[in-house]
């Protein structure tokens, strides 16, 4: 199977064909809100790990605290191999727990009321899953920097954030807030999400106090440790003043102070288009880490080597994506879709990616004008694989197509065409984001708002791009003085509107799978579709 394009998630391009998948009974503890998971809220975490990059072995506890919404005794907490829980405690009792690799099941002694607000805490240690191929097949990335010290940095999308340290791994249920406490060896610093409250200096080591006042997905969660030097700036946003910190490689301040003007240009398209930056309490932060980069909340890694776009690359051929980092402004626009709005189950995950490769053509829009942002997205369908379905299997932890960065912003970009009318479409792009601030979400609230603000009816638009692999054909043919057309290779009902100029004026059309008929001037009409919607055009 030839795998192509490494982009920014957990996940890789596919191209041939696709044997059906099989899940197993650990897919299954991973992807679905189990009953030992449904009882309980989470809130907080206290996460406090030491790192020894020496030795690549980590070692610390996870304080979880949560509000009991239903009588039940047994609490699922996941955490991979090889690392392995040590012990768990609550109220200074030793607590019991039964393990199925993944999933470790904990029996509580104290009674769990409805209401109550309890905690317990995790210890834990071991070596854990090196990162082979980091952010796709993601763990601990150990490397050097060009002076040889450690380079260490964490990415889990997919894979799961209890890659490295103990959780509720499921995507429905977001922490309300949390602190993140790393030791590290004292001649490096560690930068995770939020703010640096503290720093404790001790004899051989250092620790990093981070605070996360926002909810925070786990996979969000990071670290990375490194020789890191920082800088700043305050960008004047729609909240107001938003602290904007880059941490680098010391050898690479002078080249990144001027690569990085791309963050703040991001910042100004994309609070133009998106609204607010979602989490102006914690900041933003771009940091440099040893992989091609990672939209961790607040905390944004980067790796792209200080180069426009993917490593010098346009993935839409069309000149436009050597405008701008595509790791900057990719991996920024995460903080609205995949932080800001998260999908519940990750089968989902169209909705992080489609709408980020989308705002790709937006930061375009914003400054190169619609001409260039629609030759860009227009470009990217050379990439698409029409493989498999773009929404994945529920409840198995599992990420459908690749096809959601590419195809799904294409669909993204003809429903804007759809809409017809660029003022309500950035409305609506807004609205998402107010009306689902930092939420979790389902497709279906997803298709029901776009629906529903848009006043079309989408469904069957959806059906088309998400979860059918066809792309649908125009067949059309001009004859005597009649523009005859119809759609082929569809889901059921499929009639979405077109816009057509012909002879120099432009109108639209309204196909269905039936032949319908538009008259033209004569047989010789000049005849041109507008490009902007997905479809394939049939001549006949």
């Amino acid at each position: 199977m030839k795998k192509t394009f490494l982009l920014s998630a957990a996940i890789l391009f596919s191209f041939g064909v696709i044997a059906q998948k099989t899940f197993t009974k650990t897919d299954t503890l991973r992807g679905t809100i189990t009953p030992e998971r449904i009882w309980w809220d989470l809130n907080y975490y206290d996460l406090d790990v030491t790192v020894d990059p020496a030795k690549k072995y980590i070692s610390g506890k996870n304080t979880i605290r949560y509000t009991v919404l239903e009588n039940n005794q047994v609490l699922q907490v996941d955490l991979q191999p090889p690392l392995k829980i040590t012990k768990v405690m609550q109220k200074g009792k030793k607590l019991k727990f039964t393990s199925a690799i993944n999933a470790h099941f904990i029996k509580l002694k104290q009674k769990q009321q409805v209401g109550a607000v309890n905690e317990i805490v995790v210890y834990y240690e071991g070596s854990p899953k090196e990162a082979v191929n980091a952010p796709w097949d993601g763990g601990f990335s150990w490397s050097k920097d060009e002076n040889g010290k450690p380079f260490v940095a964490t990415s889990c999308q997919g894979l799961g954030a209890s890659v490295w340290w103990p959780n509720k791994d499921h995507m429905y249920d977001e922490v309300d807030s949390m602190r993140i406490s790393v030791t590290n060896p004292k001649d490096l610093s560690n930068i995770s999400n939020g703010r640096l409250e503290k720093i404790e200096e001790h004899a051989n080591t250092v620790t990093s106090h981070w605070v996360v006042k926002n909810p925070i997905n786990n996979y969000g969660v990071n670290v990375n440790i490194g020789d890191y030097v920082h800088f700043s700036e305050v960008y004047q946003g729609e909240k107001g003043p938003l602290d904007m910190n880059y941490y680098v490689l010391r050898d690479n301040l002078e080249k990144a102070k001027v690569h990085f003007k791309d963050a703040p240009k991001m910042m100004k398209a994309f609070e133009h288009w998106f609204g607010p930056y979602p989490f102006y309490e914690d900041g933003y932060k771009l940091v440099e880490a040893p992989y091609l980069g990672m939209e961790h909340q607040s905390s944004v890694t980067y790796g792209n080597k200080y180069m426009q776009g993917y490593m010098g690359n346009d993935f839409s051929g069309s000149g436009w994506g050597l405008k701008f980092d595509y790791l900057i402004i990719h991996e920024s626009g995460h903080e609205w879709f995949a932080n800001n709005i998260t999908n519940k189950d990750i089968a989902d995950m169209w909705i992080h990616e489609s709408f980020t490769t989308y705002s790709e053509s937006l930061f375009l829009d914003y400054y190169y004008g619609t001409q260039a942002a629609n030759e860009y997205i227009i470009g990217l369908r050379r990439n698409i694989a029409n493989d498999i379905p773009i929404i994945g299997h529920y409840n198995v932890n599992d990420e459908g197509s690749g096809d959601m960065y590419f195809k799904g912003a294409n669909m993204i970009h003809t429903i804007r065409q759809l809409v017809d009318n660029d003022e309500k479409w950035r409305r609506i792009l807004r609205g998402l984001n107010k009306e689902f601030y930092h939420s979790v979400v389902t497709t279906e609230q997803i298709e029901d708002y776009l629906s529903h603000q848009s006043g079309i009816d989408l469904t069957t638009v959806f059906n088309q791009y998400l979860r059918d692999t066809r792309i649908p054909n125009l067949e059309y043919k001009l004859e005597n003085n009649n523009l005859k057309y119809r759609y082929t290779n569809t889901v059921a009902d499929f009639e979405m509107p077109l816009k057509v100029v012909i002879n120099q004026k432009e109108q639209w059309i309204f196909p269905s799978v039936d032949w319908k008929t538009t008259k033209v001037s004569s047989a010789n009409a000049t005849v041109v579709f507008n490009p902007n919607f997905y479809i394939n055009l049939k001549k006949i």
